[in-house]
């Protein structure tokens, strides 16, 4: 790549158009140096003074409270900086797999991807499946090894598990020299770079080095010439022609920017080696916004709308891909604008549809929006405008949420969602105390709004307030926010599964409700039989009276008491179905019978009759597919077998992946999202469904009735 000097100061003036934008998103596991490597971006570019560290909480990227007391990334950063007159948006995102939402985020937000790797610790099975993604969609991409200045960094292994992990269309463009390493020999150049103290300077390669760098050069060479548009460059190289380095890096530029050919670069963030190569890369090769097409667009009503490009004059379109809510500042949100130019105080169009199943309501408003800022870390530096291709953060979007839609108020228009994992961890919290729950159901709707990969649930059977997650870790970051940045105090508790009641056999009861004391008594007697239903579902009430012996004014009391105590449940207080319940005699008193006194003799009767109709106890069950790479389908059958699941089957997805399908009780599976990482590494994912309830085994059975009777 060309030799260039870095500008010096923000990204936050005016306005840069559509081709003078670059929006990376920065991807990779935790460890992998990419906060580092953010920091030594800024330092580089002037945008930051002094290049910060986690542990002192002086990181752009990694300011969040939360972040410096666990000294982990768990959001999506925005990191502006310019390099040569390009304004580089770098989008620093979590790298754990609980904090997924943010990631994919930083995927709709961006053009193009830079996965960071460590030469000391290789690739996990995120990144790899991050790769996946990205090609399914044509996003541009490059390789950036970090911490090749570690005492166990290995430039070749790494170099190697890149290639075996993402391709054969990976090839390095630098390799490091020296031992520690002091700097770079670029392959095409075939220059040497040393680095002291963030300044690049030229020397000569050794001999020795020269001949390792000569066969990746060829290899270099050779994948550049094979995605050339020019057919003639690879007859002219294998005749022995030296090629221009200037027609190798243009065509290198084009095959990167259509996504088809990945660059690996080398770095150390403390000695800012290869910052330099890097910003060449990002500013130069990878595409602009006007090369990358936008998502599908519609109006709210589902229509097709097509023709929008990035045109600061277009049409406005933006779409929120980060909030964040502060009792204090209040919403803040992080908006990419693909279309048209946002300006301050201006009214918009919110639409948000189609998330209804995670307890986010469908919804189209108009709002005026506050200042525009560009965001670095904790800084909101004002902006004047941000148009098509731009990310700014926008203050005052009161009913915006995460995935919103932002457009003219006269023509609305609604973004296609992005991919966003289903939670799958349920976790049951209750408030600590009476002013805790006051407060909790503001703070919960707050945390919606902002995290799309989270889903509340009230559930009806149990009664318990349910958080589904992503993982432990994102568990414990909503927790933490819930009590320092809502100021409301919540603890968990043991998850409540759905289980039902339900009879094996037939069983006769009597319900005796008769209390006489001086006054006016309480009289119902009724006789009833309970047999089960075909499908175990359901109810039936069958009135076989006869002679009038129960009033027909009182045979509703009686099935009105009979479904009060299914509802309560008899045997562990679980609702009961699946029952015909059949009223065939009883007795009434002219003056003490009445509706209450017949209602307390049906439950009465449900309860004695239950006892003697065996008494079962029904559990739900899921289908749940599992998704998996070959390595580990071994694994995965023998633990659902383990849970009392049935394996239905496999099949195989695409290359190297097996999904594994099994009907497995909910009871064997509330921790299975954590449980299933563990057990494939991080590669593994699962979607689950409920199919029916089944009988409970019997000593399982008996050990939650008794839990029910202590």
């Amino acid at each position: 790549m060309a030799t260039t000097s870095s500008g010096a100061g923000g990204a936050a003036g005016r306005a840069p158009a559509a081709d003078q934008v670059r929006n990376v998103v920065l991807v990779g596991h935790s460890g992998s140096g990419k906060t580092s490597l953010v920091e030594a971006l800024l330092a580089s570019t002037g945008t930051v003074q002094r290049q910060g560290s986690i542990e002192e909480g002086t990181t752009v990227s990694d300011f969040d409270e939360v972040e410096i007391r666990q000294q982990r990334s768990v959001n999506l950063t925005l990191a502006p900086l310019l390099h040569n007159g390009i304004k580089v948006n770098l989008l620093d995102t979590p790298g754990y797999a609980d904090f997924t939402g943010d990631l994919r985020a930083g995927l709709r937000a961006a053009d193009s991807a830079l996965f960071a790797v460590s030469a000391a610790e290789g690739i996990d099975g995120l990144t790899r499946m991050l790769w996946e993604e990205c090609a399914a969609v044509g996003m541009p991409r490059a390789v950036v090894i970090t911490k090749i200045d570690h005492q166990r960094a290995d430039f070749d292994a790494c170099l190697d598990a890149c290639r075996e992990a993402f391709g054969d269309a990976v090839a390095p463009l630098y390799l490091p020299v020296g031992a520690p390493v002091d700097g770079l020999i670029g392959l095409l150049s075939q220059k040497l770079y040393r680095y002291s103290g963030g300044t690049r300077t030229e020397d000569t390669a050794s001999a020795a080095d020269q001949d390792r760098m000569e066969e990746l050069r060829g290899e270099l060479i050779e994948g550049i010439i094979t995605e050339s548009e020019d057919e003639s460059l690879m007859d002219r190289y294998l005749s022995g022609e030296e090629i221009d380095p200037k027609v190798l890096i243009e065509d290198l530029e084009k095959a990167v920017a259509r996504g088809s050919f990945y660059p690996v670069l080398v770095v150390s963030a403390p000695q800012r080696i290869g910052m330099l190569e890097l910003l060449e890369v990002m500013t130069e090769a990878f595409p602009s916004p006007a090369e990358h097409p936008l998502p599908a667009v519609t109006t709210p009503d589902g229509k097709p709308v097509s023709g929008l490009s990035s045109d600061p004059k277009g049409p406005l379109l933006a779409e929120v891909v980060k909030t964040t809510s502060d009792p204090y500042v209040g919403r803040i949100s992080l908006v990419r604008v693909f279309s048209g130019t946002l300006r301050p105080d201006a009214s918009v169009h919110v639409s948000g549809h189609g998330r209804s199943a995670r307890g986010h309501d469908d919804h189209d408003n108009d709002e005026r929006i506050g200042a525009l800022t560009s965001p670095l870390g904790k800084q909101q530096r004002p902006v004047t405008q941000c148009a098509a291709g731009d990310i700014c953060a926008v203050a005052k979007l009161s009913t915006a949420e995460t995935g919103d839609t932002l457009s003219d108020k006269e023509h609305p228009l609604l973004m296609e969602s992005w991919s966003i994992p289903e939670p799958l961890l349920p976790v049951a919290i209750v408030a600590k105390s009476k002013a805790d729950e006051d407060k909790l159901s503001q703070a919960l709707s707050r945390l919606v709004a902002e995290d799309p990969t989270l889903r509340l649930e009230n559930n009806p059977e149990t009664h318990q307030l349910v958080l589904w997650t992503m993982g432990e870790a994102h568990t414990d970051l909503l927790l933490d926010r819930l009590t320092h940045r809502q100021g409301v105090a919540v603890e968990t508790t043991d998850l409540r599964v759905p289980l039902r009641e339900t009879i094996g056999g037939k069983g006769q009861g009597l319900g005796r409700n008769v209390k006489q004391s001086g006054g006016h008594g309480e009289y119902g007697i009724c006789h009833i039989e309970v047999e089960p239903l075909e499908d175990s579902a359901g109810f039936e009430f069958v009135d076989k009276i006869v002679g009038g012996v129960v009033p027909r004014q009182f045979i509703p009391s009686v099935e009105k008491g009979v479904r009060w105590q299914m509802e309560q449940g008899v045997t562990a207080g679980y609702p009961m179905t699946g029952v015909r319940v059949t009223l065939y005699d009883g007795k009434a008193h002219s003056v003490d019978s009445s509706d209450m006194a017949f209602q307390k003799a049906g439950r009465l009767a449900l309860k004695d009759a239950v006892d003697k109709a065996q008494p079962l106890l029904l559990e739900p069950v899921d289908e749940v597919h599992v998704l998996v790479p070959d390595d580990y389908v071994g694994a995965v059958m023998s633990d659902l077998s383990s849970r009392r699941g049935r394996v239905l089957g496999t099949e195989p997805v695409g290359v190297g992946r097996t999904l594994v399908k099994a009907e497995i009780p909910q009871l064997e599976i509330t921790r299975y999202a954590i449980d299933l990482r563990s057990l494939s590494q991080g590669t593994g994912s699962f979607t689950r469904q409920y199919v029916r309830h089944e009988p409970l085994p019997s000593h399982l059975a008996a050990k939650v009735a008794a839990e029910a009777k202590g």
